[in-house]
């Protein structure tokens, strides 16, 4: 099956070569997309130059930083006019390893809707993480599961495969998250959808270049959207809302 890695970046200059080169060894089968939100560090004209080497490296230039939701969004539109049957999602840092990039796609091109790579199930980890980013991931997934009632252990965890048929079903212009919560926002859709989700054990490696993308705002913002879906949800519990 076609597969497409979509990846965003902003300011990833120096990781983002490193990335494709691994990815043309454990994924060779793959094209890639670049989404590049205007990085000041020139991370679109690195991609761009890449590009017009490998046939197999696309870029979406974007016109500034607008939330990893949204670069996601467009990446995912992208992927689905061009008849991508598997599209992946992974971050440009090095913290996602590429050498576990085969099994998630695997399990999509098996019939699995939706699979993440996950650093809390058995066999999955984290590596060089601080105590508070392993309490903020662990602590959201566990709000998640309380608010939302979702039956995964990662669901903030920003490495997925989705199939094609996965990504039609869901309104993508109504996932209006644009931080970490897009994560997430996207598995409560496709639960919601009676699709299947599975997870995959990962090791998610702290980044060694550049500087992590998380913020004081980005915690707020998954916290009052999962909050408003958890009162939502109580109300109507069969229903999905748009935009909030």
């Amino acid at each position: 099956m076609s597969v497409v890695v979509v990846v965003p970046t902003y300011n990833e200059v120096e990781s983002l070569p490193r990335l494709l080169d691994a990815l043309a060894v454990h994924l060779p089968q793959a094209d890639v997309l670049v989404v590049d939100d205007n990085s000041p560090d020139g991370t679109g004209v690195v991609a761009a130059s890449l590009a017009r080497r490998e046939p197999g490296i696309h870029v979406l230039h974007r016109p500034a930083k607008d939330g990893l939701g949204h670069a996601y969004r467009a990446g995912f539109a992208w992927a689905l006019a061009r008849d991508y049957a598997i599209v992946v999602q992974m971050d440009a840092d090095g913290s996602h390893r590429p050498q576990d990039l085969p099994a998630l796609v695997a399990a999509a091109e098996a019939g699995t809707d939706l699979v993440i790579g996950s650093r809390w199930v058995p066999g999955g980890g984290v590596r060089n993480w601080p105590w508070y980013r392993r309490a903020i991931s662990r602590g959201g997934t566990r709000y998640a599961r309380r608010m939302l009632g979702l039956p995964v252990a990662d669901a903030t965890a920003g490495f997925r495969a989705f199939r094609r048929l996965t990504l039609e079903r869901i309104d993508l212009e109504a996932v209006a998250s644009q931080g970490y919560c897009f994560q997430i926002d996207m598995t409560r859709r496709v639960l919601a959808a009676g699709m299947q989700v599975v997870e995959l054990p990962i090791l998610f490696v702290e980044r060694e270049r550049g500087r992590s993308k998380m913020s004081g705002a980005i915690v707020r913002e998954a916290l009052w959207r999962t909050t408003l879906w958890g009162l939502q949800r109580r109300r109507t519990p069969d229903r999905i809302e748009g935009p909030s």
